[in-house]
């Protein structure tokens, strides 16, 4: 199998105490697809680098951020209409948004994106995997349920026209969707670690409270999620399948 040529679209940073001690969005998706063997370049779509073309890699991955695909920021939109042009064209490129990348994926294809009507959902959290999801090439060899990471506000309210539902959670109807033959959505994050988890829930602990959440019994109940992590690593094996035109 070749070696694949794979993007990281960051699209924001981590918590600033949380970057300082254990880096940001793209070190932690990069480190498991170096260790697959792929050639990984990160763009900054926030700082207004330029955004490849196509046919200069085989995939793409789309970080989290603390911003809000609602806001409809330039950067934003203009990371958007990329996507969508990726997704589109005659040759698909794989693509993989996580959590603000997966919400601003279903934008770029004509989905809705608003406040989760339940609230904040942040810890270690079962995901369940719909019918769709064992026909799929990237969850298909998942386990029903498994355990993911999430913090976000914002979801996924409406899925693109002909979106596949993948997986949802308590907290989130829309964990996971699949658009065309390889364009994917997850709203959780496959590349935390618990580590990283219970960092985010110290951060927010104060936040939490105010909004009735028990920090303590979310940080007690974070877990590592293995199979959830292991999607970055088929992600890259669907890449290296990938034909360049």
């Amino acid at each position: 199998m070749r070696r694949p040529k794979l993007t990281v679209l960051k699209t924001g940073s981590t918590l600033p105490g949380l970057l300082n001690r254990r880096g940001d969005f793209e070190d932690w998706i990069r480190q498991p697809l170096l260790r697959t063997g792929a050639e990984v370049r990160v763009v900054d779509a926030q700082a207004g680098e330029p955004l490849p073309p196509p046919g200069r890699q085989d995939g793409v991955v789309v970080t989290g951020s603390p911003s809000m695909v609602s806001r409809r920021e330039p950067w934003s939109e203009e990371a958007a209409d990329w996507l969508g042009s990726l997704a589109v064209r005659g040759t698909p490129i794989p693509i993989l948004g996580i959590c603000f990348g997966h919400q601003l994926l279903a934008h770029a294809l004509g989905g809705e994106v608003g406040r989760n009507p339940a609230g904040r959902e942040i810890g270690t959290v079962d995901v369940e995997c719909l019918a769709a999801a064992g026909e799929d090439p990237l969850f298909g060899t998942l386990p029903n349920p498994f355990a993911a990471h999430v913090t976000h506000e914002e979801s996924v309210l409406t899925l693109p026209a002909e979106a596949v539902h993948l997986a949802r959670s308590a907290g989130d109807r829309h964990q996971a969707f699949r658009w065309g033959e390889c364009a994917w959505g997850v709203q959780f994050h496959p590349e935390f670690n618990r580590a990283v988890m219970c960092d985010y829930l110290a951060g927010r602990r104060q936040l939490l409270r105010a909004e009735g959440l028990d920090p303590l019994a979310l940080f007690r109940s974070a877990r590592e999620t293995p199979q959830s992590h292991g999607l970055l690593a088929r992600f890259t094996q669907l890449c290296a399948q990938v034909e360049l035109d």
